[in-house]
């Protein structure tokens, strides 16, 4: 009887998390059907209702709301004690998870030091994502871009960002007068581009629309392009399509081959890169200190 109750709480949290039948049945691998089934089984037991239906879907009663927000963190704790007794805390792999833009820009070419100094211990990189869900327990480290202060209190600050307009030389032979006179008229005929996801919930203009109130401009950001990673705004900034603000981690060389040109100053980002540990041992402790050196280098 427990363990049917349990299940049915832990079913309770997971429609709650996502205040959706369908998206929770997606997390389950069941159909909407089974879990509108089984959550009346479970507001049966209780002896109350759980969710409040409506025209646009469930939210949680009074009730319910008191009952998730006493057992989430129970939950939690459970989940990740689970976690950690079923992965061996001396294995010398770690699961890395990362947005493509940082690991390509800058963790790629660090790399080789890293196994340098320590060839026993094995890194596996996945950077499929534009965005990190930093709560899944899918990785060991995460290493996600957020503005300050980070949605996670126990992330660490791996490094604070700089945004720094940069375009190719060709662009800003045509719009050289932006540095002389630079008013919102004349931001207004250059072309954006945009790292429309820099974050979850952004805008999709955020970082553009910050620079331009950093320096007291009124013009429109909501125009150009629109790329789901910085990496490819940067580039398309290189083939002459427009302006684009470049993380300052992630400047490479382009600036000093000349493939890029920064005629503005660069300015305190905000946001910076976290540390997200899922697994903590001596091996994922010594990475995360070696990310740290790196981080100083530059």
């Amino acid at each position: 009887m427990k363990s049917v109750l349990l299940n049915g709480i832990n079913l309770v949290c997971i429609v709650a998390k996502h205040s959706s039948l369908t998206s929770a049945a997606r997390e389950l691998n069941l159909t909407t059907g089974a879990v509108s089934q089984q959550l009346q089984a479970v507001e049966e037991r209780l002896g109350f209702s759980v969710f409040e239906r409506h025209a646009r879907g469930i939210r949680l009663t009074e009730k319910g709301d008191k009952l998730v927000q006493s057992v989430t963190p129970h939950l939690a704790a459970i989940e990740d004690n689970v976690y950690k007794l079923t992965h061996v805390t001396d294995s010398k792999q770690i699961r890395l998870k990362l947005t493509p833009s940082l690991a390509f820009k800058w963790l790629v070419p660090r790399l080789d030091d890293f196994q340098k100094r320590h060839p026993e211990i094995q890194i596996h990189t996945f950077a499929e994502g534009a965005l990190v869900d930093s709560e899944s327990r899918d990785f060991d480290i995460a290493i996600d871009y957020g503005p300050l202060p980070y949605k996670l209190p126990q992330a660490e600050l791996l490094m604070e960002e700089s945004l720094l307009p940069v375009m190719s030389p060709g662009y800003f032979h045509h719009f050289s007068h932006l540095c002389a006179s630079g008013t919102a008229e004349d931001w207004q005929q250059v072309t954006l581009l945009h790292d429309a996801m820099p974050w979850s919930d952004s805008a999709k203009d955020q970082e553009w629309k910050y620079w331009a109130e950093q320096h007291s401009l009124d013009f429109d950001t909501h125009q150009g392009h629109f790329f789901n990673r910085t990496d490819m705004a940067m580039s398309a900034a290189e083939a002459g399509l427009g302006i684009a603000l470049a993380r300052m981690a992630l400047l490479g060389d382009e600036l000093s081959q000349e493939r890029l040109v920064a005629p503005f100053p660069a300015i305190r980002a905000n946001a910076g890169y976290f540390i997200i540990t899922h697994l903590d041992n001596p091996h994922t402790r010594l990475f995360k200190s070696w990310l740290k050196q790196q981080s100083l280098i530059d």
